[in-house]
């Protein structure tokens, strides 16, 4: 092993540590990587899909309308895997294929192998309830 490689070896073990720590669990949204909703899902969690866009003014007012909930009601974030897309680099990816996701803001609640409910474009703080809602009422009876 040359020095270059024993070098890149040892700083991607070294982030790899914290990066693992950043892996979805009940609580503040992470950022997505393939395989990670297979594991979340295989583990028994519900998943709150959240296919945004940094650029995305209604993804912006969705966040907004998401994070003020998340403060109102903590069982949100201690039941629900939270999981944020980018649509920039995930829109053509297996998952984005898979379920069929129109556009950058949309959210999607799965378990299991189904799909709980879904939000195209909308960002009523009723309609986001509702959808966060019905997560974290799937979340409880597993």
């Amino acid at each position: 092993m040359n020095r270059r490689d024993f070098l890149t070896l040892s700083a991607t073990v070294t982030l790899a540590a914290p990066l693992g720590a950043l892996k979805a669990q009940a609580g503040a949204p992470v950022a997505y990587t393939p395989g990670l909703v297979k594991a979340e899902l295989a583990r028994g969690h519900v998943v709150f899909l959240d296919f945004f866009a940094t650029w995305c003014t209604t993804c912006a007012a969705q966040h907004r309308v998401m994070d003020k909930l998340r403060a109102e009601t903590p069982a949100y974030e201690k039941a629900i895997s939270f999981i944020v897309v980018d649509w920039d680099t995930y829109k053509d990816a297996a998952l984005s294929q898979e379920l069929k996701i129109p556009r950058r803001s949309t959210l999607v609640v799965l378990k299991g192998d189904k799909e709980l409910g879904r939000i195209v474009a909308g960002t009523s703080r009723g309609e986001i309830k509702a959808l966060m809602d019905t997560a974290l009422a799937a979340a409880k009876s597993a």
